[in-house]
C-alpha cells in the first residue's frame, strides 16, 4: 500500500547484467552509475574494453603520455551515449606529482563514495604530464537511462544491483570484473544461469 515509497538511488553502484539481457553492449556487463536521479540516470560500463589503448587515444589528442602504469590500459565502450567523447572516472587522489590543490577538474561530477567522473580534457592534460589521479578508468561514450527507464529494466530483472566497490573498476583485470562485482552479492555466474549445465 505504499504508493509513495521513495525512491530508489543507485548513485555509486554497479549494475550487473542478467544472463537474459542480450544487448550487445550490455549482455554481462557491468555498469557503474555515476548518477541516478528521479530524472533518469547515468553510468559507464566498466568491463568492455574497445579497441583502442590509453597511449592511443592519447595519440588522437595530440598529448604525450609520460604515465607508464596507464599506456597499455585499455579504454572501455561505456554505452551507446555520445560514444564520440571521452569521459574519465577517476579516484580523488591526485599523484604527489600534481602540486595544486585542485582536485576538482572543469566539467566534473563528484560521486557520493570517493571517485569522480569529468569529461574535461584538462584531466588528460595531467595524466599527459606524468601527474594526474592516481587511478582512472577511461571510456569513450556513456550509458544513459530516461525518467523511470532503468527502474522498469530492474523490475523487469535485467539487472542485478550492488554498492559499486573501486576495487573492481581500478585493481581487478578486465575479464575478471562481472564475476566479481557478482562476488560482492555472493553470487557466481552459474547460479544466476539461464542455460543450466555448462562449467
Amino acid at each position: 500500500m505504499s504508493g509513495n515509497s521513495a525512491p530508489i538511488n543507485l548513485t555509486n553502484h554497479f549494475l550487473i547484467a542478467m544472463p537474459g539481457l542480450e544487448d550487445a553492449i550490455f549482455s554481462k556487463s557491468v555498469v557503474y552509475v555515476c548518477e541516478h536521479t528521479p530524472r533518469g540516470a547515468l553510468g559507464l560500463v566498466i568491463n568492455k574494453p574497445a579497441e583502442i589503448t590509453m597511449s592511443t587515444l592519447f595519440g588522437k589528442v595530440d598529448l604525450p603520455l609520460t604515465r607508464q602504469d596507464l599506456t597499455d590500459s585499455p579504454v572501455f565502450q561505456g554505452g551507446p551515449v555520445q560514444t564520440e567523447r571521452g569521459f574519465v572516472l577517476h579516484d580523488s587522489l591526485l599523484l604527489p606529482a600534481d602540486r595544486s590543490d585542485q582536485t576538482l577538474y572543469a566539467s566534473s561530477m563528484a560521486i557520493p563514495g570517493g571517485l569522480e567522473m569529468t569529461t574535461s580534457k584538462d584531466v588528460l592534460e595531467a595524466l599527459s604530464s606524468g601527474s594526474g589521479p592516481r587511478k582512472v578508468l577511461v571510456s569513450l561514450g556513456y550509458s544513459a537511462w530516461g525518467e523511470g527507464q532503468l527502474e522498469t529494466e530492474l523490475s523487469e530483472n535485467s539487472w542485478l544491483t550492488v554498492d559499486a566497490d573501486s576495487s573492481v573498476i581500478f585493481d581487478t583485470p578486465v575479464e575478471q570484473r562481472y564475476d566479481r562485482a557478482l562476488a560482492l552479492l555472493g553470487l557466481q555466474a552459474w547460479m544466476i544461469s539461464s542455460q543450466v549445465g555448462h562449467a
